[in-house]
């Protein structure tokens, strides 16, 4: 099989912190999400990206990973892992169909001989799992997303793949990580057993400007010191539209203003948006302004670190 450079899919070192990963992914994501890309070939760029964040945001997969890649792991050359070598991750065999590589399924799924004899077997239809990007936008009311995936066809004795098309409408409220059931959507059963289900999981899309913390979101709100000194009314973003917000005079940088209701929406009701305000200083001042602040710094009297001698 062929070895996935996950590091190389980001565009980041091997040593990189999983802030800089989540930054990685998150630019690239919203680069070949099918439904802003629509050149050929970027959906499985899409779902290179995201196997490549499934694999080395989770501390365990990505340790397993790096021991793999030292073993002798190389793009596009066949990789087989060391004798005797197994993943605990992939511990009870998990099902990742669709949007997985076969390397991926091979090391943290439980292999493909596993799947072939499990398909073989058993009467019922083998249960599908695939992922589901959505954007935030997209969770606060209930949508139709159209999805095409492949299921396995058992055709005189030989396995062969098909592939299914299919609307499904997505609950308002869904979060990232949740699991979808479509009953009977699966691979079909053998002789008189049932199909097998269809999971969506769910993969919220990265938004440029909002963090997701449960179901509240953050956006980072630049202000100038003048406004944060002063007081000011701006405008700032939602999932829903523009807003106007009043920022008090003497705000602080990192201080949190609380838009009641305008975060994701949940089955218990509707979360915040919480403005975080940081102070943003000009690229550039001309002489007159920065007189003004010579006049200020004079004027103010002013000791941001006063505290430092309180603790001396």
């Amino acid at each position: 099989m062929e070895f996935k450079d996950y590091y190389q899919t980001l565009g980041v070192a091997p040593d990189a912190e999983l802030k800089d990963i989540k930054i990685a992914y998150r630019k690239l994501a919203r680069k070949y999400h099918p439904d802003l890309n629509p050149d050929a070939g970027a959906e499985d760029k899409f779902k290179e990206v995201a196997e490549a964040w499934e694999v080395l945001k989770d501390t365990g997969r990505r340790a397993e990973y790096d021991e793999l890649r030292r073993y002798g792991g190389r793009r596009d050359q066949q990789f087989e892992p060391p004798p005797g070598w197994e993943s605990s991750a992939g511990a009870g065999f998990q099902q990742f169909e669709g949007d997985f590589s076969d390397f991926f399924n091979s090391i943290f799924g439980g292999g493909f001989q596993h799947r072939e004899q499990a398909a073989a077997r058993g009467r019922p239809g083998q249960d599908i799992e695939i992922e589901l990007p959505l954007f935030l936008e997209e969770t606060l009311e209930a949508v139709s997303k159209p999805i095409e995936y492949r299921i396995p066809v058992a055709v005189d004795g030989q396995l062969h793949e098909l592939k299914k098309s299919l609307k499904v409408t997505i609950p308002a409220g869904v979060s990232d990580g949740e699991r979808i059931r479509v009953r009977g959507q699966g691979a079909p059963g053998r002789g008189d057993g049932a199909a097998g289900d269809l999971y969506l999981h769910v993969r919220l899309v990265p938004h440029p400007l909002f963090d997701v913390e449960g179901h509240n979101l953050l956006v980072t709100v630049p202000i100038a010191p003048w406004e944060a000194a002063l007081g000011a009314k701006i405008t700032v973003p939602t999932l829903s539209g523009k807003i106007s917000l009043t920022v008090a005079p003497n705000s602080q940088s990192g201080q949190k203003l609380r838009v009641t209701g305008k975060g994701l929406v949940s089955r218990a009701g509707r979360g915040d948006l919480f403005a975080v305000l940081k102070v943003v200083m000009p690229k550039d001042s001309p002489p007159p302004v920065q007189a003004l602040w010579q006049q200020l710094a004079e004027q103010a009297a002013f000791d941001p670190r006063a505290e430092w001698g309180k603790s001396a």
